[in-house]
């Protein structure tokens, strides 16, 4: 009798465990789709591309790039969302995935229909001032922007964006009021941020990095954990905003019933091919810290900041137009 017990259980787990290995010895079999919801030469585009190489040159099977930009991401996003969930359409996208669940509310859920499986890195903001206005440290432009509520304006690369959601964030938490200005693009933001139209904004590293080297723009501090090698002697935000922590991930995700073999094949392919120095070389380039971390950990900070981005945007009563 527990013999035959025996053999009822192992012929069960059999039949549960079988297909999860058959699917991971075969992922992939055939080329796979990477979504990526902005336009060709943006910085996800280029990532999304460099990271796809890695994959296909470990999986030995193609990944191609689908370029489906608009509407903040939500057209490639809904793609991705109802997309079968074999592993064989992918998305790579940045932080604004959580900033565009927030604001827009679209008629797809995707927080609960798109899951994080790798994160690749992140980028670090800066809040960076206009060389003219007179202030060299937090502290200082916080107290000017007191003594001016609501004169001093900051560009952002476009109303929700995560630009303008995290400098509504920092206002809030400093107590301060200021005016924003969304442009298109945050090259757009930056031309008539130089010409003196605003006086700063608070935005990703990369496109900053050479107005401020060549004294353009004035940096007052970094908005991550750690202070940046790009801007050695640049303080965090946090030793003035204690908890002030925002940064601009990239990361791969998948339709949300993607078998769990897969998520982990993609997860591992990810992690090893940031251990790579050419890969790293490429996202350092593009001011990224490469980061990876497992599923779990991608999952939860979407999760996370999701949350953070919904309060913003009630808080500052910010709607579509």
């Amino acid at each position: 009798m527990k013999h035959s017990l025996r053999v009822v259980f192992c012929t069960v787990a059999l039949s549960i465990i079988a297909p999860s290995i058959a699917v991971a010895q075969v992922y992939p079999a055939k080329p796979v789709r990477v979504i990526v919801p902005f336009a060709p030469g943006g910085g996800s585009d280029i990532i999304a591309r460099q990271v796809s190489n890695k994959l296909q040159e470990q999986f030995m099977q193609g990944f191609v790039i689908d370029n489906r930009g608009g509407a903040g991401g939500l057209i490639g996003m809904e793609l991705a969302a109802k997309a079968p969930a074999d592993g064989y359409t992918i998305i790579i996208m940045s932080g604004s995935f959580s900033t565009s669940a927030a604001l827009q509310k679209p008629a797809f859920d995707p927080i609960r229909t798109i899951r994080g499986v790798a994160e690749i890195g992140y980028v670090p903001f800066v809040l960076a001032v206009h060389a003219s206005l007179p202030v060299k440290t937090l502290p200082e432009f916080f107290k000017l922007a007191r003594s001016r509520p609501g004169e001093l304006c900051y560009a952002s690369s476009g109303l929700g964006g995560i630009t303008h959601l995290a400098t509504e964030l920092m206002a809030s938490q400093a107590k301060v009021r200021f005016t924003h200005v969304p442009y298109k693009s945050t090259g757009a933001a930056m031309v008539d941020l130089l010409a003196g139209a605003c006086q700063f904004i608070l935005g990703s590293l990369p496109p900053m990095l050479p107005q401020i080297q060549a004294g353009k723009m004035r940096a007052l501090a970094v908005s991550t954990a750690k202070p940046s090698d790009a801007l050695p002697g640049v303080p965090v935000m946090s030793a003035t905003l204690p908890g002030f922590e925002v940064d601009l991930w990239f990361g791969l995700l998948a339709p949300r019933d993607t078998p769990r073999p897969v998520v982990d094949a993609l997860n591992e392919a990810v992690n090893r091919g940031l251990r790579d120095a050419d890969l790293q070389k490429q996202l350092a380039d593009q001011g990224m810290i490469a980061s990876g971390g497992s599923p779990e950990r991608f999952v939860a900070r979407i999760e996370s900041e999701y949350k953070r981005w919904s309060m913003v945007v009630e808080q500052a009563k910010i709607k579509v137009e």
